[in-house]
């Protein structure tokens, strides 16, 4: 009889498991998930963003200096405008897996 050879399950070192942690913590709030939302299809200034969320700016500066910090977004500079987009592709994805998962769960409730 052979042997069953399961592969071990690498888990998150201590650094990882907090940044893990710290990313689904500035997700989790309402704000935040306004302007990645927002910021889904485009790239956007701070002012477009205050507009499209009826907010401050200086609400809208500190959220993404906030998302920003955890490398949700990124800012790119063009001319006297800075614009924000979702950093990367990773970004877009869990924001949108997040967004189908729920709508997922709200047509199987119905």
């Amino acid at each position: 009889m052979k042997e069953c050879s399961c592969m071990q399950i690498k888990l998150l070192n201590e650094i990882e498991k907090q940044k893990v942690s710290n990313l689904f913590k500035v997700i989790a709030d309402p704000t935040r998930i306004d302007i990645l939302y927002t910021l889904k299809d485009s790239r956007l200034s701070v002012s477009e963003i205050k507009d499209k969320l009826n907010m401050s700016q200086s609400a809208i500066s500190h959220q993404l200096r906030v998302l920003k910090d955890v490398n949700l977004v990124k800012d790119e500079r063009v001319g006297k405008n800075i614009f924000y987009s979702l950093s990367d592709n990773h970004v877009y994805d869990i924001f949108n897996q997040a967004i189908d998962h729920v709508r997922e769960e709200e047509c199987n409730h119905e």
